[in-house]
């Protein structure tokens, strides 16, 4: 027969790894909520590009913001960002900013970071030097970073890519 103290022991002992299971489970954001998250980013990216609001697109970016883009690394402050896009959204109007395929999520193993790659087509027409319409079809593909700060995810990083026209 066990002593009263040895129960205890167990007892407390066996309370303990109860609560540190618990503790440890219920710290860990729910990934689907998060890629549901994640999601809603994502689409309302095309949302800011067809209502060309190019404050909403700065504003998802986080203040540690980069891009590489082009063969380029900047990392823009958020004015030239919406300086950048205030001025692309006035000289195009947009056709088509679509998935082609439903972009990959994954996550860091304590669900602080997480990242995209998105495989889109882009349609746009603008007028040309000569005033004419022209309609462009680009394929992007690329890869978002995002970090969480607090509740809110942030854009960290994109890293794009575009195919040439030839290759569509």
């Amino acid at each position: 027969m066990k002593k009263p103290k040895q129960i205890i022991l167990n007892l407390l002992f066996n309370l303990f790894i109860f609560l540190m299971v618990s503790c440890n489970l219920s710290n860990k954001p729910s990934i689907e909520n998060e890629r549901i998250k994640i999601l809603q980013l994502h689409h309302n990216q095309r949302a800011y590009h067809f209502n060309k609001d190019s404050i909403a697109f700065a504003n998802q970016l986080s203040d540690n913001f980069i891009s590489v883009n082009k063969g380029k690394i900047s990392a823009p402050s958020r004015q030239e960002t919406i300086s950048k896009y205030n001025g692309y959204f006035s000289n195009v109007e947009f056709l088509r900013w679509d998935d082609v395929n439903d972009p990959e999520i994954k996550f860091s193993d304590d669900g602080s970071m997480a990242y995209t790659i998105v495989d889109k087509m882009v349609v746009v027409t603008y007028k040309n030097e000569l005033g004419d319409n022209v309609e462009e079809e680009t394929h992007f593909a690329w890869t978002t970073i995002f970090k969480k700060y607090g509740n809110d995810w942030k854009i960290d990083c994109v890293t794009s890519t575009e195919r040439p026209s030839t290759e569509n």
